[in-house]
């Protein structure tokens, strides 16, 4: 049946939210700082209207409780019991009044809040048959560039992945994540990597917080006489003026990724220069919109801006996509790579990777449909 229009944009309440774990293979170990990620854990949201439209969203985050203070089996259970009751029978169209409403009376589970306004944005885009994108003010671009994580552990596996991906086109730009080992082996790591893909290759290093300010300073004096064009996060989030004295210090980039975590971390590192990039992550940011709030204020200041991931899924990724291909400065490009990490995907169609990019599916919503047949293979039990 066709719904009115009018129907449609001014009586369209959210009728029930469902949640379910997904446990997705990977191929290969991801190796960070602070885990070994040996499979893909995501929390899946499906928000079903009164007009008959479903959104869908992911909440996903690396390594259990290692990462950060939010996990799936919690993120899981805050969405069904706190923030769900407080959804059911809100007009499904007015996105940021629901939003505001979550900020008012739950704190913090940012992961969990960026799952729902993703589901609230894909279901307003299917209802008004425009891609998220529009309804964020219009993508500037409809291919994002995508670098690739170089995290086997291995030096040799590393250089032979980097060639193989400069051969096939599928990826100009190296990620190496860092911060597990003696930092004279790091170090060593990475100088033969940038070596072996030559000073065309950009090449960036995550130490995910891994250092101290001390052994921050003699290591990226290493790493920017070995050629590095950015790095990120060297030391613990919480240390913002320690981040500004890197980053005046050094004339190599320094990017906040963990420690520009809200708009407030934003807007307090901007005003004392803690980085000179600013790592985007809408999972970290509470949602797209909040997202956004960081990009302007980066803006202001002068500060580049990076798509960052949480290496979601197909879901996850393109929620970023949609709102990273609305940002004309995006000079660092994005690492939204997540599902060529997957041997195996939850939708029907998969993102095209090719030249270096991604394309953004131009359907309404999020431009992606469940495969519930494959969502039943790989959900928890």
């Amino acid at each position: 049946m066709i719904i009115p229009y009018c129907y449609t944009m001014r009586e369209a309440r959210i009728e029930r939210i469902e949640t379910l774990i997904v446990d997705l293979p990977t191929i290969r170990p991801h190796h960070l700082s602070m885990a070994v990620m040996r499979n893909q854990t995501m929390v899946i949201v499906r928000l079903f209207c009164s007009d008959g439209i479903e959104g869908i969203g992911e909440a996903t985050t690396i390594g259990g409780l290692s990462y950060g203070n939010e996990f799936p089996e919690g993120m899981k259970f805050t969405i069904g019991t706190y923030l769900a009751p407080l959804l059911v029978g809100k007009p499904a169209t007015s996105i940021n009044a629901v939003m505001a409403e979550l900020e008012h009376q739950v704190q913090g589970n940012n992961f969990a809040k960026s799952a729902i306004e993703t589901a609230l944005l894909d279901a307003q885009g299917k209802r008004l048959g425009v891609p998220v994108s529009d309804l964020l003010g219009g993508a500037v671009t409809n291919t994002l560039p995508v670098l690739w994580t170089l995290a086997s552990g291995d030096t040799d596996k590393d250089i032979q992945e980097a060639h193989d991906l400069l051969a096939n086109g599928r990826h100009r730009t190296f990620k190496l994540k860092i911060g597990r080992k003696d930092p004279s082996v790091d170090i060593a790591h990475v100088a033969a990597i940038k070596q072996a893909v030559g000073a065309d290759v950009k090449v960036t290093v995550d130490v995910n917080q891994a250092w101290t300010e001390s052994a921050a300073k003699q290591g990226i004096a290493k790493l920017q006489e070995a050629g590095v064009d950015l790095i990120e996060q060297p030391i613990v989030k919480t240390n913002f003026d320690g981040l500004a004295r890197l980053t005046r210090y050094f004339r190599v980039p320094i990017m906040a990724d963990e420690a520009v975590a809200t708009v407030s971390d934003a807007f307090k590192l901007a005003k004392i220069g803690g980085g000179s990039v600013f790592a985007l992550k809408i999972s970290k940011a509470g949602g797209l919109t909040n997202t956004q709030r960081q990009a302007a204020i980066a803006r202001g200041a002068g500060i580049s801006l990076y798509g960052g991931t949480m290496l979601e899924g197909t879901i996850g990724t393109l929620a970023s996509a949609h709102l990273f291909s609305t940002l004309s400065d995006l000079d660092w490009g994005t690492e939204l790579f997540g599902p060529l990490l997957l041997t195996d995907d939850i939708v029907k169609k998969r993102i095209t990777y090719a030249n270096g990019g991604m394309e953004l599916p131009q359907g309404p919503g999020l431009g992606i449909e469940l495969d519930l047949n494959q969502v039943e293979k790989y959900k928890r039990k």
